[in-house]
């Protein structure tokens, strides 16, 4: 038998007098008002304020709260509306003694240190509904069991940036989830996050002016505003009880063409963009054709564009490729327009977290979470779904390579070594077999595929460097590396105190090390000869330039380096940058002038300064990977120029311009292409024979003119990475479609400090998906390091994979 309510108030008054504390009035005012309720043949709830709790109310509290599951309450809300003197083991702990009567836990703006959520989030807890508002989480980790939690609400937690791996393991149950003016920013670790919420159905990042909840936006569904009953007063902040999602009707499937479109331009508020890509249908992804160049065009919607304002203030767009604009044209005919003018109803947002201005983020969150009906409080139609796949097929990649199923390694070698089996054992006259489609590169493509496609959180991993000297251990302040052209383990870097240092960064050993002894100062030059893979030359802030063979100096910091092993050539004032040509006999230098110097490395020897090549100074000069004559300058006068050594330059074979100062430009692996990265994300692929663009990159720009932007290659010329000093990400993006494969956020350590200012990247050439950051913290000062990154363990297993593929079949078998 149910304990009735006036009993449990006599057992709370008893508990009192045993622990010496005075009855709480409001709890006793809140067993009173269940009374009523109960009285009246209402749903029986009772509300405690935990900000009108104190810590001698705790025991007497807690004892009546184990009660609750065996009494006639229905059900019990914690609620928190000012600052609360509770400590928050306490107020966890009542909130557990409720156990299955749990049903809205409300603590926005509690502060209740860092030890209570991370309890909460580690333990969970059996409410229905949570809000955390304004909340202190950096990266959440709800870990604990949340099993009959249907509704959470982490609105203004500001600190909250991302989500890590394990987060919403233990939510089976949530069905509308909050998020409107956090940081989020990375799509692909929140869809990665989101995905292991089975029930969710409401999603917000940012909210319609007259939506307290998750819930479809009661105007643009045709509804009034206020015509529905909230749970908690407006005032109070968004929505905490879930609305019913059970009788949801997904769009009228009997209506026209022009019925759909304009039910679906109407209720989900879709802006228009004027602009349209004409991309051509994508080849194999194992040849080695060109893609053909991304051109623009202009049709239906740039037309109505003249008598339509088409301006929105909301952060998401959408835009129509030309085969959707076909679509368009069949659905409105020329008597559409006045009917055009009516339907566009703008959607203003509210509180939007970053994620909402990501490029095509609504498609992307629409066609990653299949069971989404409701979006930013926009209801989600199948039309708008199906346009959503549209896009994200045309934007994304969810694998390199355009892989439509993770693979396992060990079945891709297997598929290699059988291949390679049969094709020894034919006869001399037969033709080796291949499977159609499959070229030399399809396995080393799969296994690429495979790797990154394990998880989109990779290993961030800061390089620890330490050396020995006199003074004892001193830690470097890397200022630029690159890695060795042939021997993946090895790096070397350049310090802002002007040391050069060659580490093993695998096993984090320095292999050769010289120091400045006061001769330069920033290393901003490096590169490594080809043909005689010890060498190297640094150049320095001063003008300083040097050839160095790590064969002849010592790997400790203590030794008195040996000048034997190097050579010095003359000074180039306000050095930025240095690169030897395909042969090793020749090397170039820039800096912050307009002039590019040529030496020849064998006599040491200045040849020849190239004058007023550009109209301002020249940040990076890169001869051509196989030409030994061909280079390249880019300079932030907007302008990337070709030159040949061979026509002794006073005119640029071509020149390639941008619409802002460049920072970098490169060769793709083969020669191939240029890839030019302009101030604030304006990156673009030329053709490198005559500089005709062949891709643009359209990644978002931030507005800011410091936002310098570097871009490298990566697994040969099929990927690029680029980053900028302004942002915390780098990009990875497909050189073939422009597609994006994946955002890696720069977040590193537990001391949970941000990384930014993006100075220089590189990649690893002989491992896949591999690539390191020359980074600095925010705070607590401005250190920089080299951070690695690689795929979790897939780095060291794809080592063991293609060391064990040479053992046959037989072995991989047995693993």
């Amino acid at each position: 038998m149910a304990v009735d309510i006036p009993t449990l108030e006599e057992r709370y008054v008893d508990s009192c007098r045993q622990h010496g504390a005075p009855p709480n009035t409001e709890v006793l005012s809140a067993l009173l008002k269940a009374k009523v309720k109960r009285n009246n043949h209402e749903p029986c709830s009772m509300v405690v304020f935990l900000d009108r709790v104190k810590d001698i109310d705790f025991y007497p509290l807690l004892d009546l709260l184990m009660e609750i599951d065996a009494s006639e309450i229905d059900a019990v809300d914690i609620f928190n509306e000012s600052s609360c003197v509770l400590n928050g083991e306490y107020a966890l702990s009542l909130m557990r003694a409720i156990n299955q009567k749990l049903r809205i836990v409300d603590l926005q703006d509690l502060s209740l240190g860092k030890d209570f959520l991370r309890d909460l989030s580690q333990r969970g807890l059996t409410c229905q509904a949570l809000n955390l508002r304004s909340s202190h989480f950096r990266k959440l980790n709800l870990i604990g069991k949340f099993m009959q939690m249907h509704t959470l609400n982490l609105d203004f937690s500001t600190s909250l940036t991302s989500f890590r791996e394990d987060c919403f393991t233990c939510m089976p149950n949530l069905r509308c989830l909050s998020m409107c003016e956090t940081r989020v920013s990375n799509l692909w670790t929140t869809i990665a996050a989101l995905s292991k919420l089975p029930s969710l159905a409401e999603l917000r990042f940012q909210n319609c002016l007259c939506c307290y909840d998750t819930g479809p936006c009661p105007v643009s569904s045709g509804g009034k505003a206020n015509d529905r009953t909230y749970s908690v007063q407006p005032q109070r902040g968004p929505l905490i009880e879930a609305p019913s999602v059970d009788g949801w009707i997904l769009g009228n499937q009997n209506s026209t063409a022009q019925e759909a479109f304009q039910e679906f331009f109407l209720h989900n508020n879709v802006i228009m963009n004027p602009e349209f890509q004409n991309t051509t249908e994508d080849s194999s992804d194992d040849s080695e054709v060109d893609f053909s160049t991304h051109q623009q065009e202009f049709g239906l919607v740039e037309l109505l564009s003249n008598a339509v304002d088409l301006q929105s203030e909301v952060p998401f767009c959408t835009s129509w490729t030309q085969s959707e604009e076909v679509s368009l044209k069949d659905a409105f005919s020329s008597q559409s327009i006045p009917f055009l003018q009516d339907i566009m109803l703008k959607y203003v947002s509210h509180h939007p977290s970053p994620i909402c201005f990501e490029k095509h983020y609504r498609e992307y969150m629409i066609a990653s979470l299949p069971h989404l009906n409701v979006l930013d409080n926009l209801l989600i139609k199948e039309i708008e779904r199906d346009f959503a796949s549209a896009i994200f097929a045309q934007y994304f990649e969810y694998l390199p390579y355009r892989r439509n199923r993770k693979e396992n390694v060990v079945d891709i070698l297997q598929m290699r070594e059988i291949k390679a089996i049969h094709n020894r054992i034919q006869t001399p006259k037969k033709k080796p077999s291949c499977p159609p489609g499959r070229s030399q590169y399809f396995y080393s493509r799969s296994l690429g595929a495979a790797k990154v496609g394990s998880s989109p959180w990779p290993l961030l991993h800061p390089l620890s460097i330490l050396g020995n000297d006199s003074g004892g251990e001193r830690s470097f302040r890397p200022r630029q590396f690159e890695y060795h052209p042939s021997n993946s383990s090895l790096m070397v870097f350049g310090t802002l105190d002007g040391d050069v240092v060659v580490v093993n960064h695998e096993s984090e050993k320095i292999v050769s090390y010289i120091p400045s002894l006061g001769a330069m100062n920033s290393v901003l030059g490096l590169c490594w000869l080809k043909k005689h893979p010890s060498k190297l030359i640094a150049g320095s802030d001063n003008g300083s330039l040097k050839l160095y063979d790590i064969q002849h100096m010592s790997s400790t910091v203590a030794d008195i380096y040996c000048s034997a092993g190097s050579a010095t050539f003359d000074e180039f004032d306000q050095l930025t940058s240095v690169h030897v040509n395909s042969t090793d006999e020749l090397f170039l230098a820039s800096g912050y002038s307009k002039n590019v110097a040529l030496y020849d490395i064998n006599s040491g020897r200045r040849l020849q300064m190239f004058t007023d090549m550009h109209q301002e100074h020249i940040n990076v000069v890169k001869f051509a990977n196989h030409s030994p004559f061909l280079f390249v300058t880019s300079s932030f006068d907007q302008d990337v120029k070709m030159w040949d050594l061979r026509q002794k330059p006073m005119q640029p074979c071509y020149t390639a311009s941008s619409s802002r100062g460049n920072v970098m430009a490169c060769f793709s692996p083969d020669d191939h292409y240029l890839l030019v990265s302009a101030v604030d994300n304006e990156v673009k692929q030329l053709l490198s024979v005559d500089g005709r663009l062949h891709l643009n990159f359209e990644i978002a720009s931030t507005g800011s003119s410091q936002n310098y932007t570097r871009s490298y290659y990566m697994n040969g010329r099929d990927y690029i990475i680029s980053g900028s000093c302004d942002e915390q990400v780098v990009r990875i993006c497909c050189t073939q479609t422009g597609r994006r494969l994946r955002d890696v956020s720069l977040e590193v350590n537990e001391s949970n400090y941000f990384l930014s200012f993006f100075i220089s990247n590189s990649m690893i050439t002989c491992l896949d998906f591999n690539m390191s950051i020359l980074a600095a913290y925010m705070r607590p000062s401005s250190k920089s390091e080299i951070v690695k990154y690689s795929e979790h363990e897939w780095t060291y297993l794809l080592k063991a994979a293609w060391k064990a593929s040479v053992l046959g079949e037989k072995w991989l078998k047995q693993m």
